[in-house]
């Protein structure tokens, strides 16, 4: 078992229950799945930089990445219909927990400037959303074998509705958000 999972059972479902006075184990708000995607739309010609690329997220995450795919030309965009233009990898289970853990602990304390998860990147259904302008951050990645760096996006989904409940459960496992000052 993950020492997040653990956590998650021992700590923060019991806290949870209590402060959201709910009497069913199951009704506690739980993580379901991590979506990671990173945007190859600028090495559109090069499959090198793009077969690159789904290594470079493959090791983050552990999990080979789907590629999509443009849904229409674009000619503004130099686009065609079926062209590469990002990378997503769904995580559950295991894996999830895992990533999640290394990053709340190891990859967001080593982001430069980081001053806190900001509270705005929740949407009305309780999925958070963060963005890393750089992959490097990442334990996995040897900056030196790598040909550039590139930005990722991270979807926290849950299975609760209300953002505040969904606050309060990333709060319980570690997500480390900005302070609000009182005024």
């Amino acid at each position: 078992m993950s020492r997040l999972k653990k956590k998650y059972q021992e700590k923060v479902v019991p806290q949870l229950m209590k402060e959201l006075k709910l009497k069913n184990k199951m009704a506690v708000p739980k993580v379901v799945k991590i979506v990671v995607g990173m945007g190859i739309v600028a090495d559109k010609g090069n499959q090198e930089a793009i077969k690159e690329a789904k290594k470079v997220l493959a090791s983050i995450t552990g999990q080979k990445p789907l590629a999509c795919r443009a849904k229409k030309s674009i000619s503004g965009f130099s686009l065609r219909a079926g062209d590469p233009i990002g990378l997503k990898v769904t995580l559950r289970g295991e894996r999830r927990d895992s990533f999640l853990d290394k990053l709340f602990n190891i990859v967001l304390p080593q982001v430069k400037d980081f001053r806190g998860l900001s509270l705005k990147s929740f949407d009305n259904g309780g999925n958070y959303t963060l963005g890393l302008k750089e992959n490097i951050v990442f334990p996995e990645i040897e900056y030196d074998k790598i040909d550039r760096s590139r930005g990722l996006e991270i979807t926290i989904v849950t299975n609760s509705k209300d953002s505040e409940k969904a606050k309060r459960l990333l709060e319980l496992l570690g997500a480390p958000f900005e302070r609000q000052l009182n005024s």
